[in-house]
């Protein structure tokens, strides 16, 4: 004969189908977590080897800027790791007439950034960035004129715009030192794939202020790898609080 009593009282009733799908989901949502957190371990672990080898490219002397036999790996995008930041050198004549400004935002106050294509004496060029000017800035007689050594910092190409703004090449606003596209719109021909940020050796008055590179990075891994562990061990637990949830029988 049944007995209705096959269940003595408290004792876990089979557990519905909801809750089997509660508890799936809490256990997805816990591994999913724990890969955002490892993946963001394993950034800061990049980051802080980025920052590590920026600051002794920094601190070294400067070595000749890249010919053209490096910059088909410049043009890379990985070569943002490897080579942005090298201190470079590099002489040659500037063209004159072909100065081009972006927009830029500096401690020195809204301006722009004053981009000069550098003739070596290869026969290579390379823009260079001579600094910030204010907007009403107008060049000294002579500046640019003779041969220039230049000593700076090499940065990779900033192609689109900035400021929430494209370039509009066609009437020459620039937002970002777009390298390949101030290049064709200049007719300037085959150019470096970076640019070069002066330093300050060739101040003077009225002449751009080099030298205000700022050198930064963001390094926030360490936090959001917490944050992902905490909703992972929340989620954990939601799971099991869900598995061991006792229904009257």
């Amino acid at each position: 004969m049944h007995d209705d009593r096959s269940f003595q009282a408290g004792a876990v009733s089979p557990r519905p189908a909801k809750r089997l799908s509660l508890v799936a989901l809490s256990l997805l949502a816990t591994a999913l977590f724990l890969a955002l957190g490892i993946w963001q371990v394993e950034r800061r672990a990049w980051k802080l080897d980025l920052i590590a080898r920026v600051e002794a490219r920094l601190s070294a002397a400067p070595v000749p800027a890249p010919g053209p036999a490096e910059w088909p790996r410049i043009s890379h995008e990985t070569s943002r790791d490897a080579d942005e930041y090298r201190r470079v050198t590099a002489s040659g004549r500037f063209l004159p007439g072909r100065a081009v400004r972006t927009m830029a935002v500096t401690e020195k106050g809204p301006g722009s950034w004053l981009l000069e294509p550098l003739v070596t004496g290869s026969g290579d060029t390379i823009l260079v960035n001579r600094g910030f000017v204010p907007p009403d800035w107008r060049a000294p007689p002579g500046d640019g004129e003779g041969t220039a050594t230049v000593t700076g910092l090499l940065r990779i190409t900033e192609p689109g715009g900035g400021f929430l703004r494209s370039n509009d090449p066609a009437h020459g606003r620039w937002y970002s030192r777009d390298v390949a596209a101030i290049a064709e719109a200049e007719g300037l021909g085959r150019v470096a794939p970076y640019f070069i940020d002066a330093d300050a050796a060739g101040n003077g008055p009225g002449r751009p202020v080099g030298g205000l590179t700022v050198v930064a990075f963001r390094n926030h891994h360490l936090i959001y790898a917490l944050t992902w562990f905490g909703l992972a061990a929340l989620s954990g637990y939601a799971a099991h609080r869900a598995w061991r949830e006792r229904v009257p029988g």
